[in-house]
């Protein structure tokens, strides 16, 4: 078996990816439980020509780790998918399978953390594991103009992918941090999540004002 620290040379880790032993426990008691599901790290959906990438933190049970395309199937996807089709990041076709039809426009979605975790909370380990995934799919976006951070461990996680210290890009709902060197700005949103929607600490109109920020940012920059 691959050691804990292993890397692996790719954007995308194998259907197999044995780097984190729980995680991969977990795919397994999931593909006995659940056996018509994806069960296995949900790969990027989108192409490293898109100009705004999506970060999220880790596939839903029966989400992605269901469907196999980051935020399809969950009530974070109806928001998310919906937002981004009124702002013109897609053909707005989003039907919570990944035969729906949808289409992503200059856009790729991806997790801070590709398998899904138990109780949706992996752990700092993982997160670090993972991280060769997310900053070989950052490095290999040459067209990126923006990167939209959902929550604040895919905000750390993704500053720590660019080799920036955490105390010069703080996260917070709203925050844009423009990366020394690179093309592109960071953006923050407090994650699109049922529980914070329901408790309002994200409205529908909290989460569009990032995207008129991020809408407004590609096309001056196009």
């Amino acid at each position: 078996m691959t050691s804990p620290g292993a890397k692996l040379s790719a954007a995308e880790p194998p259907a197999d990816c044995p780097l984190c032993p729980r995680l991969m426990d977990f795919r397994r008691d999931n593909a006995n439980k659940f056996p018509d599901y994806f069960n296995a790290p949900a790969p990027t959906f989108g192409g490293n020509g898109a100009k705004l990438l999506i970060v999220g933190l880790a596939p839903g049970l029966h989400g992605a780790n269901k469907t196999g395309r980051p935020f399809t199937g969950d009530y974070a996807g109806d928001l998310l998918y919906a937002t981004i089709g009124k702002f013109g990041f897609s053909n707005d076709r989003y039907d919570a399978r990944p035969d729906d039809g949808l289409s992503l426009k200059s856009t790729a979605i991806t997790n801070a953390v590709r398998c899904v975790p138990p109780q949706n909370k992996p752990i700092g380990a993982e997160i670090k594991i993972c991280r060769q995934f997310l900053t070989a799919q950052i490095n290999g976006m040459r067209q990126l103009r923006a990167i939209l951070c959902l929550g604040r461990i895919a905000h750390q996680s993704t500053v720590a992918a660019l080799e920036i210290k955490q105390k010069d890009a703080a996260f917070g709902h709203g925050a844009e941090y423009a990366v020394p060197g690179r093309n592109f700005t960071l953006f923050d949103s407090y994650h699109c999540s049922r529980y914070n929607t329901n408790t309002r600490r994200l409205t529908e109109s909290m989460f569009e004002s990032v995207f008129v920020a991020i809408r407004a940012h590609i096309d001056a920059n196009a």
